[in-house]
């Protein structure tokens, strides 16, 4: 899966997610097994990233060049 993200629904946490921001994903197998992806979201306090469930995003593929500099900078883009 993509390292990257994009929210397609976030009726259960909109102060956490922005709908349509492409957010940064940290690989967990563990919790993707339960159909949950670990993502930095809008509250960026916690480094390794909150839990959601997968049907909340849509994995994206990007430009290498956004890809090294979203990750260079860790941060999330809208």
């Amino acid at each position: 899966m993509s390292d990257f993200v994009i929210c397609i629904n976030n009726r259960s946490n909109p102060a956490s997610l922005i709908l349509g921001k492409v957010y940064h994903r940290l690989p967990d197998p563990e919790v993707e097994a339960h159909n949950m992806l670990r993502v930095i979201d809008e509250d960026k306090s916690e480094a390794e990233g909150y839990l959601y469930p997968a049907s909340m995003f849509a994995p994206i593929e990007l430009p290498e060049v956004a890809e090294r500099a979203l990750k260079a900078a860790d941060v999330s883009v809208r």
